[in-house]
């Protein structure tokens, strides 16, 4: 139910009402030009075909016929040739939000984008038809495709990340998003290099899952969530990382780690993130954040792998004090000149608390030459945890330098709202299959494999829910109707076809299925990147490979070999160069870019040290193909009253193990296996607050005489001007109405019990044995037949 307030209630309830509505398009308030409206809303992807209450659109629409205003006719001001001043209010794309009540107060009805205007010429109308949010995600789907999953035979996502990312394509977003997605050609703008919101997945938005944890280890949450959803470790220390889809060399820069945790669901003290640097001959350097809530301690430490380190520390006391949802992260400037050890860097940790006070330590810079970090890349990014994790993030060229970096920059106040809100993390994925059409195609493809709902409530927020949606009946509902005062007419109808008492779903079943690699693609040249210069190379990805990260830069000391490239200081080899470019990798449609950007002051070629270009790309692929199962549950009770009433669930690669199949066939009997009556066509008093997914108590007296609770799958408002609204509903029972009892019944057997016991042709000549002796005994076709032996 919508918010109301206790004048919208008693409005509602007094015994006459004065209706009102306002509608805005393009911003603009026209709702005294309103001469009709309908708003229509349903479910249509809840339940398989077969068993769905009603088959709607799951887009809301919205349709308002306008009319002229001071004595000009409105298809003079809105029709598709109308001067751009007045004819932009309703042109197609533009914003559309109507709401509606009573009295003094109204509510959100509709909010969302114009698809189409049609002006009747020589009348006084334009009718304006507008969809809602789903208009936003009409870009092209593409969803991160990694191959670690299978690699590592865990869960890589769920079909909840992936609704989740393809939201955020359309820039709706439930949690903080990306600082810097896009690619710019100007290399000091700040750029994205991991993004993962942990959002029901390891898979990222930007880079790509390195390792994987146990699902034993760990669960997402979304009680207790920073934002939405949280990784959650079931133990102290769980460990993940990733690697970046840009390896940004060391010096140089301002960077920056960062994530949100609940400290109240912690379950021991410590929270670390590690930016791994690849140096020369196979060694690593690092700097680590380690944030202590037990102590309100910051650790920033810098040094090589398995080697010497030097740190910094801050001791925060409200970080021990006040526990909830922390922004925590640490920014590193690298700017200053590198020495023979390296570049020794400037430190800063940066905080938001629970109550929303911002704290930024004193900046620290190490003098030390332990933590002196020579010419290297990014190569990974650790995360240890004890506590829930959200939205962890790295960025590359965060900010000038650390003075300045403000709290609205930190907070990216201004830069987005929450418009998303998502359901628990369900059916987990091995492989992220591929998709096509628009981001909404997408969505609603993996509603319908998944039995869930998507859709756009009357404020413009997007709302998943899972499988489990009518699982559980609220003891009270959201709102009573009665045919004695709300309802006007009522129809209630039961049918077999939406009994399915035998519910099959197949699966993927990838166990065992490992990754390999596919043909390598050598560069055909040796690129030249001058000091400050960009250089991309293009390889078309095959259907069956999947995402791979950045190249790993070689060096003459440890040479490598897979995917890789080097860079040498002639165009014939030359001495191999470490720390100055910049290589990232991105997919565009069907390419994989890769990306060189030099940040030296002297020219490299991709070489290698005997001449030859170095590009050499490794794609991955899964070893095999997975094989195809199918899980049923069943129920002998209503097969007994209704006979055997079977689903099968189209095969999908979105379903990828057998507690998922399992889960998707059960909720599929728990729906079908006695029809649930439907109350169509059910006419009440208009009401604003009742939503998608309500729980409706339906009282009728006069009728059908039934007491029952209904969910709402299908809403659809109309009025004309000056006339109130009609709202009709369609609704579908929380349960069915108990098992079938047959009382004082004796059903007919399914075939005639005569059939096969009539008397042949051969006993009846048998018996008479001329026409005479049959006629004489005066005997009826139906005694002659159905008499075996005679008359006796």
């Amino acid at each position: 139910m919508q918010s109301s307030d206790e004048v919208l209630d008693a409005a509602l309830d007094a015994p006459d009402r004065s209706i009102s509505h306002s509608t805005r398009v393009g911003g603009k308030e026209v709702g005294g030009q309103v001469q009709a409206w309908t708003v229509e809303r349903a479910y249509s992807t809840d339940l398989p075909e077969a068993m769905r209450a009603v088959s709607g659109s799951a887009s809301a629409q919205l349709e308002i016929q306008l009319g002229g205003t001071d004595g000009v006719p409105a298809p003079q001001l809105y029709s598709a040739w109308a001067g751009r001043a007045t004819g932009d209010a309703v042109r197609p794309g533009q914003s559309v939000v109507h709401a509606a009540g009573v009295g003094e107060r109204t509510l959100p009805a509709f909010r969302g984008t114009v698809r189409s205007r049609t002006a009747a010429s020589g009348s006084d109308t334009v009718t304006v038809q507008a969809l809602d949010g789903a208009e936003r995600l009409r870009g092209p789907a593409a969803l991160p495709r990694p191959y670690h999953g299978f690699y590592y035979g865990q869960p890589v996502a769920t079909a909840t990340w992936c609704v989740d990312e393809l939201l955020r394509q359309g820039d709706i977003h439930s949690c903080p998003p990306p600082r810097a997605p896009s690619v710019s050609n100007d290399t000091s703008k700040q750029f994205t290099v991991l993004y993962a919101s942990l959002h029901g997945g390891f898979n990222a938005s930007y880079g790509q899952p390195e390792t994987l944890p146990s699902p034993s280890a760990y669960d997402w949450i979304r009680d207790g969530a920073p934002y939405e959803m949280a990784l959650r470790p079931k133990a102290a220390g769980l460990a993940v990382s990733w690697m970046p889809r840009s390896r940004f060399v060391v010096q140089g820069k301002v960077f920056q780690a960062e994530c949100w945790v609940n400290t109240a669901l912690a379950k021991d003290s410590l929270v670390e993130l590690t930016l791994v640097f690849d140096r020369s001959a196979g060694a690593s350097g690092y700097y680590k954040g380690t944030f202590d809530i037990s102590t309100g301690i910051i650790r920033i430490e810098a040094g090589k792998t398995g080697g010497a380190a030097w740190y910094f520390q801050w001791t925060f006391s409200k970080l021990a004090a006040l526990r909830g949802a922390w922004h925590i992260g640490f920014a590193v400037d690298t700017r200053a000149a590198a020495s023979g050890g390296g570049v020794l860097a400037t430190v800063k940790p940066r905080l938001t608390a629970p109550d929303g006070e911002y704290i930024a330590g004193t900046p620290n810079t190490y003098v030390d030459a332990s933590a002196a970090q020579p010419a290297s890349e990014l190569q990974r990014v650790d995360l240890k945890t004890d506590m829930p994790v959200e939205c962890l993030q790295v960025t590359d060229q965060s900010w000038p330098d650390l003075d300045s970096y403000t709290r609205n920059e930190w907070e990216q106040t201004g830069r987005w709202a929450k418009g998303a809100v998502l359901d628990g993390a369900g059916v987990p994925l091995f492989d992220v299959p591929k998709i096509a059409g628009s981001q909404w195609d997408a969505i609603t493809e993996i509603a319908r494999a998944t039995l869930s709902t998507a859709e756009f409530d009357e404020q413009g927020i997007f709302r998943w829910k899972g499988p489990g949606r009518f699982a559980s009946v609220p003891a009270e509902p959201d709102v009573t109707v009665t045919t004695r005062r709300s309802i006007a007419a009522l129809t209630v109808g039961e049918e077999i076809d939406a009994c399915r008492n035998y519910c099959e779903q197949p699966y993927q079943d990838w166990s065992g299925i490992g990754a390999v690699a596919g043909d390598a693609v050598p560069d055909t040249s040796i690129r030249q990147i001058g000091a400050g210069q960009i250089v991309e190379v293009t390889y078309a990805l095959a259907e069956d490979e999947c995402d791979i990260g950045p190249l790993q830069i070689d060096d003459d000391a440890a040479p490598i070999t897979g995917h890789r490239v080097r860079f040498g200081s002639a165009a014939t080899g030359g001495t191999s160069v470490k720390g100055s470019v910049t290589v990232s990798a991105r997919h565009e449609g069907p390419y994989y870019i890769v990306r060189f950007i030099n940040y030296g002051t002297a020219t490299v070629w991709t070489v290698t040290k005997d001449g030859k270009p170095s590009v050499q790309i490794i794609p991955i692929k899964r070893g095999a193909d997975p094989r195809q199962r199918t899980w049923a549950w069943w129920n002998t009770t209503s097969q007994y009253y209704y006979g055997k009433q079977q689903y099968q669930a189209p095969a999908s690669e979105w379903v990828q193990s057998a507690t998922a199949a399992s889960d998707l066939s059960h909720a599929m009997l728990d729906a079908g296996r006695f029809p649930v009556p439907v109350l169509g066509e059910v006419e009440v008093l208009h009401d604003p607050r009742i939503q998608l997914g309500d729980a409706v108590r339906v009282i009728d007296s006069a009728g059908a005489r039934l007491n029952t609770l209904a969910w709402v799958v299908g809403s659809k408002v109309t009025c004309q001007a000056g006339a109130a609204p009609q709202q009709t509903l369609t609704l579908r029972g929380t349960a069915y109405n108990g098992v079938p009892l047959d009382s004082g019944l004796t059903p007919d057997a399914p075939v005639d019990p005569r059939y096969g016991t009539q008397r042949t042709y051969s006993q009846v000549t048998a018996q008479y044995t001329t026409l005479d002796a049959l006629t004489v005994t005066k005997i009826s076709y139906r005694e002659l037949v159905d008499t075996p032996g005679g008359v006796q």
